[in-house]
């Protein structure tokens, strides 16, 4: 098997070197960059498997808006942001924006190792640089997702519109293939302002139902918005 590769953008020059040397001795191809500009670069010579990107950079960019353009750029590649903030609001930021997991600063190098490990055994970051970007559209059941146009194209032909609510909750479960993701953060982080009318617990779940019934060949057997007792909701792309 090929080893997968990792981009890694750190600003602090002994972090930056340390992890690259761990994860290069455990059979991963790590090229570390000091600044986003030669993240981009370099992402664009080569999409890397995982991104690990660092939320405080010191160049006036961040990690959180390299992980929004490295999503636009590939719905493969598996990203992992390190942050020092362990407060509820960044850990949802994180997610928020594209990312598949996120670590706490000082990072100890084993568990970040078994993060990545983690990424890759879901299936995210495996053929990051195979399919090209071109309508950006994205199966989702029986329909095409057209974030740009906010809609879902039928296998018939027809358009359908999306509400506010159904587009952000879609956009929030394709972002994040393959993976469990609990009801009350989509609920959060799909209403803004947290607004009163969806604050109750069965919110989240009358979104889903809605959505099945127009992405699902049979909404009584969902096969792409899968739910997981107990836990929550999983997009099987």
């Amino acid at each position: 098997m090929a080893e997968a590769r990792v981009l890694f953008v750190e600003d602090e020059e002994f972090q930056r070197e340390a992890i690259r040397d761990y994860l290069t001795g455990r059979g991963l191809s790590v090229k570390a960059v000091k600044d986003a500009k030669e993240f981009r670069d370099a992402a664009k010579q080569e999409m890397p498997d995982i991104a690990l990107l660092d939320v405080r950079l010191g160049d006036g960019e961040n990690g959180e808006s390299l992980a929004r353009w490295l999503r636009d750029q590939s719905a493969g590649v598996g990203i992992i942001l390190l942050t020092g903030a362990g407060e509820m609001v960044d850990r949802i930021v994180s997610l928020e924006v594209g990312a598949d997991d996120y670590l706490s600063k000082p990072v100890e190098p084993r568990e970040l190792l078994a993060r990545i490990n983690a990424v890759l055994r879901r299936g995210v970051g495996s053929g990051a640089t195979g399919e090209a970007k071109t309508s950006g559209r994205i199966q989702v059941g029986a329909t095409l997702f057209d974030p740009a146009l906010r809609l879902l194209v039928c296998e018939d032909g027809r358009q359908v519109q999306l509400g506010q609510g159904e587009f952000e909750l879609l956009r929030v479960l394709v972002a994040h293939p393959n993976r469990v993701l609990e009801r009350e953060w989509l609920l959060e982080t799909t209403t803004p302002g947290n607004e009163e009318s969806d604050a109750f617990d069965r919110a989240i779940d009358l979104r889903i139902m809605r959505l099945r019934r127009k992405v699902e060949r049979d909404p009584a057997r969902p096969e792409a918005i899968r739910t997981v007792r107990g836990a929550g909701y999983m997009f099987v792309p």
